[in-house]
């Protein structure tokens, strides 16, 4: 079951040390939690954050169920959106904003030309845990406007010697259809000399077609992408050095791709009587939609520099997303130069490189034990651009983001740690560039754009107070903010007319959300229980609106506030535990051109989950563990227009129940997981209440499917 390290308040430190695998993990610390997407050494309960960690042992549990990190992520979070089990992530939120994905605090997310790739980015058999921040923040700079969910790698061994992991894994649909079979074979090996260490392993995955609980394949998205019908390659190094007792130098690579096989078309469904998009086996046109992503982070730390913990990053990530294509008379690749508006084929593929570094320093204040302060710097630099690859040519132009921003933190403990104040400042200086640039003939038949240099500096802030009178027993409340920028490639790829100044005419100032929480936490004997209430607002959030044929960013107001409720007692039964959570998430937005800053509308099913409830026993002991969870979606309505709920946008609501059962033999860990073990059928959230009417992506949720493995290590 998912470790519950605190409900606090959400976003503080909104900085301070590079999140790092080699912090310690909950299983060194006891109680004194270090989360490392934090950037802080001070443990959980000193922070006011609302935080999760998802150990390796419950995170394997739920991969084996749902297959992936995000819906393992998703299936623990209340307030985290039902998971589209699509490689596109495009409409799930935590907290009605989209998440910051990092790999040991390395950004996977493409803000400048969002592709909603970033939940596929390395394979599960390599992560050691996963921590979630929750709410608005920048702890690790741009694009955390829902939280963070950072991905911790596997830790260096710790004994001299040679170790390692393999992992063998067998999927099927409960039909148990031919195509509908898949399998995973990984391994890891580790070894230790000394002052030396090293760790390599790769993991290879094939994805069957999935099937509904009628018994239909679920349909196919040829363009944004699937996990189904796919395979993935995954490969992982780690080399690092002890220079002393407290420093290490250390290296860490990654490359993971996952490519869809191309063997399924889809057949339109008709939403009117709930029948959703299905497959049939047929050859889409082009080269089949594909995730890659490549990482290397080279890190040194030192836990006592002069009584202080240093850290210091410099990364690189490189990633090629691409898109499946359509011959369509409105599609916005047609050029008739080329070939005759209706039969030109293309398809699209974001590419995006990142180079960044991070350096800080923590330490109490000489002759002030109490106070611990924070200083540092981040550096990134982002450069995208969005290709169509069958003819050639520059969708988006290529853009580029570079961000400085010092930073200073403090926390201030008082009353034997009884009470804490926590407070700081981030100074974001951000320059984007764009050079010169033709666009495509869809767009006013295609016009020259002068290309510019806009740039923004804003100051964020955050601040927070714990009071904790008896050890377990906390009540908090804090104030952070966290910043993205709009969608720059979507402006910039539609601009019609001649002569446009992107540097003049587009507002990319940086879109801010206020983040306030408050809560209580218990974590005493066999109880531990949270409920948080937050509210956050962007006085000047971001929509795009195409005028004059082009997109301008018009800036509306926000508003998301929620109430998360989280309850785990252990039985008198031993090894009996039932947990249950609860999130209510309500969003508005001022959608009227009226010159009035009010909220008059709700967010649609892109941006606002439905309210969720979630109840599961675990029971573990001895050799035998097993668990049983349930998801309840409760069913809503959308106000898209004030005082008028449209009936085709509406959320019927489900729920889907999983298990998993695991014996640890004297050769490795068998363990059999199925999800949704009752077979129920249900449309997805996102297709019911983002694009209701659209026949082509009127998908169904997955039917019960098996999953049987074995997992052995030395």
């Amino acid at each position: 079951m998912r470790h519950l390290i605190c409900s606090a308040s959400v976003s503080v430190l909104l900085f301070s040390t590079p999140a790092l695998a080699q912090a310690p993990d909950a299983s060194e610390s006891g109680d004194s939690i270090i989360v490392t997407a934090a950037r802080t050494i001070l443990p959980a309960n000193a922070l006011p954050l609302t935080i999760d960690v998802i150990d390796q042992e419950t995170l394997n549990q739920q991969v084996a169920i749902g297959g992936s990190i995000v819906d393992a992520v998703s299936a623990l979070t209340p307030s985290f959106s039902p998971t589209r089990q699509k490689l596109s992530g495009a409409g799930e939120t935590l907290r009605g904003r989209s998440p910051l994905y990092a790999i040991n605090g390395i950004p996977q997310t493409t803000p400048l030309r969002d592709g909603s790739r970033d939940g596929f980015t390395i394979d599960p058999f390599f992560i050691d845990r996963v921590e979630l921040i929750y709410g608005s923040n920048a702890l690790q700079g741009i694009g955390g406007a829902g939280g963070i969910v950072n991905q911790v790698t596997v830790a260096p061994p710790a004994n001299d010697g040679i170790s390692g992991r393999v992992l063998v894994q067998g999927n099927s649909d409960s039909g148990f259809n031919s195509d509908g079979r898949g399998g995973k074979i990984a391994g890891l090996i580790a070894w230790k000399g000394g002052r030396w260490d090293a760790m390599a392993g790769a993991a290879f995955e094939k994805r069957g077609a999935f099937y509904d609980g009628h018994g239909s394949r679920v349909g196919t998205d040829l363009t944004q992408g699937e996990t189904q019908d796919s395979r993935s390659w995954s490969l992982f190094g780690r080399f690092g050095y002890a220079l002393s007792d407290s420093a290490r130098l250390d290296l860490t690579m990654s490359r993971f791709e996952l490519k869809g096989e191309g063997d399924y078309v889809s057949i339109p469904g008709i939403p009117s009587i709930d029948r959703p998009t299905t497959s049939v086996r047929g050859t889409p046109p082009g080269v089949p939609a594909t995730n890659r992503t490549e990482s290397a982070a080279l890190s040194l730390t030192d836990s006592n520099l002069w009584g202080g913990n240093f850290i210091a990053q410099i990364f690189f990530n490189r990633s090629r997303d691409t898109y499946g294509g359509e011959i369509a008379p409105l599609a916005s690749f047609q050029d008739p130069a080329i070939a005759p508006v209706g039969t030109l084929f293309d398809q699209s593929q974001n590419r995006s490189r990142k180079y960044g570094g991070k350096i800080s320093y923590e330490r109490t204040v000489p002759g002030f034990d109490a106070l611990t302060t924070t200083l540092g710097l981040d550096v990134l630099y982002d450069l995208t651009e969005q290709r169509l690859i069958a003819t050639g040519r520059t969708w988006v132009p290529p853009t580029d983001y570079r961000s400085l921003a010092p930073f200073a933190q403090f926390n201030l403990a008082l009353f034997d740690k009884k009470l804490r104040f926590a407070g700081g400042v981030r100074y974001e200086d951000v320059r984007i560039h764009i050079n010169d640039y033709h666009t495509l003939w869809t767009y006013g038949g295609g016009v020259d754009v002068k290309g510019g240099t806009p740039r923004f500096n804003s100051t964020l802030f955050n601040g927070g107070v714990i009071l904790e009178p008896w050890a377990g027993i906390r009540a908090y409340a804090s104030y952070a903010e966290g910043y993205t920028v709009p969608d720059v490639g979507r402006i910039a790829r539609a601009v019609a007319k001649p002569g446009f100044d992107i540097g003049r005419n587009v507002n990319v100032a940086p879109i801010v959300s206020n983040n306030r929480e408050i809560g209580v936490e218990l974590k005493r004997g066999p109880v531990d229980a949270s409920a948080a209430y937050f509210w956050s607002t962007s006085k000047n959030g971001s929509v795009l609106v195409q005028t004059g044929g082009v997109y301008e960013v018009q800036r509306q107001r926000v508003e998301i506030q929620g109430l998360e409720l989280n309850l785990s007692v252990k039985m008198p039964v031993p090894g009996l535990s039932l947990s249950t959570g609860y999130a209510h998430l309500i969003g508005r937005t001022d959608g009227s051109d009226n010159g009035i800053d009010m909220v008059d509308r709700d967010l649609d099913g892109a941006n606002i989950s439905p309210d969720r409830l979630n109840v599961a026993a675990n029971y573990a002991r001895g050799p035998l563990s097993l668990r049983v969870q349930t998801q309840f979606f409760l069913s809503r309505q959308f106000e898209r227009t004030p005082g008028n709920y449209d009936p085709l946008y509406r959320f019927d609501g489900y729920s889907v129940t999983d298990a998993s059962i695991r014996y640890q033999t004297g050769f490795g860990t068998l363990t059999l997981a199925a999800q949704n073990i009752f077979d129920k059928f249900y449309i997805d959230y996102y297709s019911q209440t983002v694009r209701p009417d659209f026949v082509n992506n009127y998908f169904a949720g997955r039917g019960r499917n098996f999953t049987l493995s074995w997992d052995y290590r030395f």
